[in-house]
């Protein structure tokens, strides 16, 4: 079941409540934007693909709730919902790459009326959910051949069918190891502060079948220092066109401690991650979240700091390119220098959208 689906008989997004895991796996049923919107923010639904795709069907939802007759009325409904979708996350760059493109497809068909526009919306929408599964299977198969048979390896957060439509990214490529017949063995970061290591991607490879310990964020340079580790494998939620990462805060630290202790650092995304319009990860607008995610326990929302005290919560930090071993993409693993080899992947203008 994927973890973001569209429901043509209601109509709805359907997606997994990620924040009740590894507790209670539930689906939430989402009929309007405004609730998309929510899930992106409240990250009910996390993960740059996932993020991607939910955007998608929420155009969709518009596109088919939408009481508008007259087509420069339906494209002001369309644009209002990009609008509000955008505005949910603001460092995944595939939220906007994937309304841009579901927008793109719309346009296409302008002069067919708005029937067509609302058929467009929602076969694009469609299309890129598909797509993105090819793409996570890709990936697995590219990277897989970088783990090798009795590898211990280090997994940052949640890469995985969680974090995207179905399959996963940098867990992909670890999952796709195990199903090849490798025996992997994953030290999964907890990844403070709203565990997504220790809650999703543990109960993940619970489902998998595959060997973990859960490790707190703070011992992964020890680990990598005894020598037992042979790689560390992220994901990102947007990559600057010289190679500067843009992932899930405590990744830096972890690539640095991967650096000094000269284990490979992988970071395992599909090309729609890479933002060419950046030309550093100086340019990346991070997202800071609410400090009573740090001031209080996750679990029950038990203050664990003293009455009165301030928190700062990035949710995601930069690693600069120098620390990155090589990034496993859809088309290939693409090694330094990044601001040649990022370029192949680099795709040509769309089309001009005027206004209408």
């Amino acid at each position: 079941m994927r973890t973001v689906d569209w429901d043509p008989s209601v109509p709805a997004v359907t997606l997994v409540d990620q924040r009740l895991l590894p507790e209670e796996y539930r689906r939430l049923t989402l009929r309007t934007p405004e609730d998309v919107a929510e899930a992106i923010r409240s990250m009910a639904v996390r993960g740059a693909p996932a993020i991607g795709a939910a955007a998608a069907f929420g155009l969709a939802l518009t596109a088919r709730t939408s009481v508008a007759v007259r087509l420069e009325d339906l494209w002001a409904d369309l644009e209002r919902t990009a609008s509000l979708l955008r505005a949910a996350r603001p460092t995944a760059v595939n939220l906007g790459w994937a309304l841009d493109r579901v927008l793109r497809a719309a346009h296409a068909r302008l002069e067919d009326g708005p029937a067509a526009i609302r058929r467009a919306v929602e076969e694009a929408a469609l299309r890129l959910a598909d797509e993105d599964v090819e793409i996570n299977r890709s990936i697995g198969l590219i990277g897989a051949g970088r783990i090798h048979d009795g590898d211990t390896v280090i997994h940052h957060c949640n890469t995985g069918a969680l974090a995207t439509v179905d399959y996963g990214t940098a867990l992909g490529v670890i999952r796709t190891a195990h199903e090849s017949g490798k025996r992997v063995h994953v030290l999964v970061d907890e990844t403070r502060p709203r565990l997504q290591g220790s809650r999703l991607t543990a109960w993940e490879l619970q489902q998998y079948g595959i060997p973990f310990d859960i490790i707190a964020d703070g011992a992964a340079g020890s680990f990598l220092r005894s020598g037992n580790v042979a790689s560390v494998w992220v994901g990102a939620d947007r990559v600057a066109a010289n190679g500067d990462v843009a992932n899930k805060i405590g990744t830096y630290m972890l690539a640095l401690a991967a650096h000094d202790n000269q284990v490979p650092f992988y970071v395992a995304v599909p090309a729609s991650s890479i933002d060419f319009s950046l030309a550093s990860g100086e340019a990346i607008p991070i997202e800071e979240r609410a400090e009573a995610e740090v001031l209080d326990l996750l679990a029950g929302g038990r203050a664990h700091s003293p009455l009165g005290s301030h928190a700062r919560n990035p949710a995601f930090d930069v690693t600069p390119s120098r620390l990155v071993t090589a990034f496993i993409t859809e088309h290939g693993a693409l090694e330094p220098p990044f601001l040649e080899s990022l370029q192949r992947l680099r795709p040509a203008p769309p089309p001009g959208r005027a206004k209408t």
